[in-house]
């Protein structure tokens, strides 16, 4: 029944020929004879050998991981290790129907290691990783392969096991020392640079073209020591060389670098850059996606949402970028789903857990968005951006105690920059104790970097509280000069209002109003100038202005349709 004689079929048992289709990628086709040959097994015990129930079970277990039924899967290739177990102990084969010809099974046996390496996946996709390290903890160390010890120090890694999780990295690197995933690994667990590089001298050394590797070692080291500037240089040093010029992760790399820098311009060119070159980039989209938004850019943040869904659905990014654009078109609600979905399918995007905290402290969630900020500092904990959501959440609740406690660990921690003075100076300006003490914290930011648009910002504020108007103008002016900005345009109209000049204040509110339409502020701005010759009109304007509050927080809570047509998707909002 399941060998034929004729030299066509080589005289092969029905298992081999399901052992070829495997190897042939007919998965569909193994899954449907496996499973039947499994029944026949069950029903008669003496119809395969235990050698070859074992092949069995393992080839249709592998059928159903294809097919992504990890449940399902893991059941079998736990009863596969059963077999083997069993297997083991019998040193003599039991002769079977099903296996005519005497070849020797046991060479052909499927790898136990490779087995436990698929149950340790399928448990990964079910995010049970206590299971998948127990699995891999379990393969005798000088059995384990590279993509064993990775997997395992990537989850030693999401787990807190430091020690490990490097002790797994370098085990790779030994036997694969040009896994430059690993080095990045290395790295982000404050392994010295130097130390990381040792480990692929002779590499280097003896094959040629690869003596950009210990500068590319150097770049990143200074990247996850949160050295943005010295960072950017290395970066830029191995970009211009022509051999990795136009190289799209280095790109990514830089754009992200300079986001980190807050030089928001030279980040969208470097990301525009590198889409150009790879029109299916996803990594870094996402941050890409939550700067246009930022500007105001919302049509291309929606055109870029539909171009990244059509590239794939399973990446955490094209989620981001539409949550952004439903973020800053006011629909908190919506944003909050987006987010939470894709942190569904990646637990470790840092843009997903931004859009979800963001949202849900503008939905008055303050506690539940601490969590999420929280999370996003754990994961990378030298982004400013995460450090400034958590702050801005201690100043909505009005813990400005914890707040500076905060700005005063990040000033410590990533070193007295632009972006971390203005972060400290803004929660001093939230106390009248430590007004002097933000103005020297501003002053200083707009020494190291006069063009920082939070500094001037914040600087601006200060100034009209103590109705420096001419002051402000000039700083407005000044930073002005070089780069054009929404919200400096818009401060530079108010300014400009208080010292009467109405011809020019609507100038600038038009032209903040050109750079992002949506801008409510610059509008309302705009038609109090417009409505200037009629006082009732004005009054009622104010009256406008002083619901304003209560107007936008009814849009933070989100319509009443709008938390109905979400609600049944109330199961995304936990943490995954």
């Amino acid at each position: 029944l399941f060998s034929r004689p004729s030299r066509s079929a080589g005289s092969m048992s029905v298992v081999e020929h399901v052992r070829e289709m495997a190897a042939a990628g007919l998965h569909s086709n193994v899954r449907l004879l496996s499973g039947l040959l499994l029944t026949m097994s069950g029903n008669n015990p003496e119809l395969f050998s235990p050698s070859q129930k074992y092949q069995l079970l393992v080839y249709h277990a592998d059928s159903l991981f294809h097919d992504k039924e990890y449940r399902n899967a893991v059941s079998k290739y736990t009863m596969a290790l059963q077999q083997k177990k069993a297997l083991s102990k019998t040193s003599k084969v039991r002769p079977s129907a099903g296996n005519a010809t005497s070849t020797p099974q046991s060479q052909c046996l499927p790898s136990e290691i490779e087995v436990k390496y698929k149950m340790a996946e399928c448990y990964t996709m079910l995010k049970q990783d206590k299971d998948a390290i127990a699995i891999l903890d379990g393969i005798p160390s000088r059995q384990r392969t590279p993509k064993i010890n990775m997997m395992l120090a990537n989850l030693y890694k999401k787990a807190g096991q430091e020690r490990s999780s490097v002790t797994s990295y370098k085990e790779v690197l030994r036997q694969c020392p040009l896994a430059l995933d690993a080095i990045l690994g290395l790295l982000s667990l404050s392994v010295k640079g130097a130390e990381v590089a040792s480990m692929t001298i002779n590499i280097i050394q003896s094959i040629p073209n690869l003596d950009w590797l210990s500068v590319w070692i150097k770049a990143y080291a200074f990247v996850h020591t949160g050295d943005n500037t010295r960072a950017i240089n290395t970066i830029c040093s191995l970009e211009k060389k022509s051999l990795l010029r136009d190289n799209v992760d280095l790109l990514g790399s830089l754009a992200d670098l300079y986001f980190r820098a807050g030089d928001n311009k030279n980040s969208i060119l470097k990301f525009e850059q590198a889409q150009m070159l790879d029109p299916y980039l996803i990594k870094g989209m996402d941050v890409y996606g939550y700067l246009l938004a930022r500007e105001g850019r919302l049509e291309d943040v929606e055109n870029l949402g539909c171009r990244l869904f059509n590239i794939s659905d399973q990446h955490a990014e094209p989620w981001v970028v539409s949550g952004c654009h439903s973020f800053y078109s006011k629909r908190y609600s919506r944003a909050l789903y987006l987010g939470a979905k894709a942190i569904q399918l990646n637990s470790n995007s840092v843009q997903a857990l931004l859009l979800k905290g963001a949202a849900l402290r503008n939905m008055g969630r303050v506690q539940e968005a601490i969590i999420h900020f929280r999370e996003a500092i754990r994961l990378a904990p030298c982004r400013l951006d995460c450090y400034e959501g958590l702050i801005e959440c201690y100043l909505a609740s009005n813990s400005i105690r914890e707040a500076m406690v905060m700005a005063n660990n990040v000033y410590k921690t990533l070193g007295a920059n632009a972006q971390t003075l203005t972060l400290l100076a803004t929660v001093c300006l939230e106390d009248p104790v430590t007004q002097e003490k933000a103005k020297t914290l501003l002053d200083k930011a707009l020494t190291q970097r006069p063009d920082y648009i939070k500094a001037v910002v914040k600087k601006a504020e200060l100034l009209s509280r103590e109705q420096k108007y001419e002051d402000g103008i000039a700083l407005l002016r000044n930073a002005l000069a070089n780069q054009s900005d929404c919200v400096l345009h818009r401060i530079l109209g108010d300014f400009l209002v208080a010292v009467n000049e109405y011809q020019e204040a609507m100038d600038q509110y038009s032209i903040a109003l050109s750079l992002d339409p949506n801008d409510q502020k610059s509008l309302e701005g705009l038609q109090k100038m417009e409505k200037e010759e009629s006082p009732t009109d004005a009054t009622q304007e104010e009256d406008v202005d002083d619901m304003e509050g209560s107007g936008e927080e009814g849009d933070l809570e989100g319509s009443d349709s709008e938390a109905a047509q979400w609600a049944d998707q109330e199961q995304w909002f936990g943490m995954q």
